[in-house]
């Protein structure tokens, strides 16, 4: 399994200082943790993708181009990639350019967006966000794995011989999650593909997300890409870790009172008890992380949601010590135990090359190993 960190980037003010972060520092901070996640030895950094305050991340290759230069091992993704507002000539080229530059070290989560004002911003009309989502990725993957492509769809201008550049790094793509809280179309169309299913996991109970991803599995084993077991799935979660638990509690009630996410709402203790945030010592976290397999199965990637509501950076650094220190360790033992060894581990950018060169090196018609396969 991989785990990481995924920031949504919000700029929020610490309601127990009364100060709000510049655009500058909070941007910085980012920078900061990402290359934190390297150093408490976790796998993988995601950025989301903003284009509306209070969020900084509005250029998500250029803070990754970035952190690629400073790191030499982790995988640098994205929280969410607009697929609806974004065109996908500019994600094609961009994240190519990033594979070349990060050795490969690059994947991707596409998302629809739900924040209606974005969406005429960028000339698009939110109610159109999943026909949106379907054709712009169809595109995008053409403009991947053909050198050459002719297109003509509903919401872009044709394209005719058109050549994306750079070209994907050994030719191999970035592996691609799709992202969703609530919208099954978006499950159906990862399972078509066979790409990841990225469940966001922070704001529903356990039994939607189960739903959700039950739903995927089935539908990727149906589209003929393995057994429902070898659907590759992620999860987001949130914690907030202290020693001990009631100091954890004592610590982040401000925040959750007061960020514009959480507050004004159900109680912290009504949200720890109906999502899946964590609030509490490492051992909490670790027991409620274990939890989430029992209701989605074996899975591949475990993100955490820890830079917000206006948590200052050394706190959040703090965290990331505990994390890489007492608990993933705990979680990449425990989750290893009774793991079928039909169970794919989670693609990386070896594993899809070596992938590609055993189907380029069958013979027609010979069954190849799918690039998620077991390693």
């Amino acid at each position: 399994m991989q785990f990481g960190i995924f920031s949504v980037g919000d700029l929020t003010t610490d309601p127990t200082t009364g100060r709000t972060p510049t655009e500058q520092e909070r941007i910085k901070a980012i920078l900061t943790i990402a290359q934190k996640v390297e150093e408490v030895g976790l796998d993988v950094f995601a950025t989301g993708e903003h284009h509306n305050p209070p969020f900084v991340p509005s250029s998500p290759t250029t803070m990754l181009g970035y952190i690629a230069a400073k790191t030499e091992r982790i995988i640098l993704s994205t929280a969410t990639t607009l697929i609806t507002t974004s065109d996908p000539v500019k994600i094609a080229e961009d994240f190519a350019m990033l594979q070349h530059i990060a050795d490969g070290r690059v994947d991707l989560t596409l998302g629809r967006g739900n924040t209606g004002p974005v969406y005429p911003w960028f000339g698009q009309d939110i109610r159109q966000g999943i026909p949106l989502a379907l054709e712009n990725y169809a595109l995008l993957r053409r403009l991947w794995t053909e050198e050459f492509v002719d297109w003509e769809g509903q919401f872009r201008t044709p394209l005719q011989g058109f050549q994306s550049t750079p070209r994907p790094l050994d030719g191999v793509a970035p592996f691609v999650w799709h992202g969703s809280i609530r919208t099954p179309e978006i499950a159906e169309q990862a399972a078509f593909y066979g790409d990841g299913f990225f469940a966001n996991h922070i704001f529903w109970p356990a039994s939607h997300t189960a739903k959700m991803v039950g739903f995927y599995r089935q539908r990727f084993e149906h589209y003929g890409h393995g057994t429902a077991e070898q659907a590759i799935v992620g999860l987001g979660g949130q914690v907030f870790m202290r020693k001990n638990s009631q100091d954890a509690v004592r610590e982040f009630r401000p925040y959750f009172d007061n960020a514009p996410v959480y507050g004004h709402g159900p109680s912290l203790e009504e949200f720890t008890s109906q999502t899946p945030l964590t609030v509490g010592s490492p051992q909490e976290v670790i027991d409620r992380t274990l939890g989430f397999r029992d209701y989605v199965g074996d899975y591949q990637r475990q993100l955490f949601l820890m830079d917000h509501a206006g948590l200052p950076l050394k706190t959040v650094l703090e965290q990331l010590d505990l994390l890489g220190e007492e608990v993933v360790p705990v979680l990449r033992r425990e989750f290893a135990k009774n793991r079928p060894a039909t169970v794919p581990d989670a693609p990386t950018h070896a594993s899809l090359v070596a992938a590609a060169a055993a189907a380029a090196a069958a013979p027609d018609g010979a069954p190849v190993a799918s690039p998620i396969a077991v390693s």
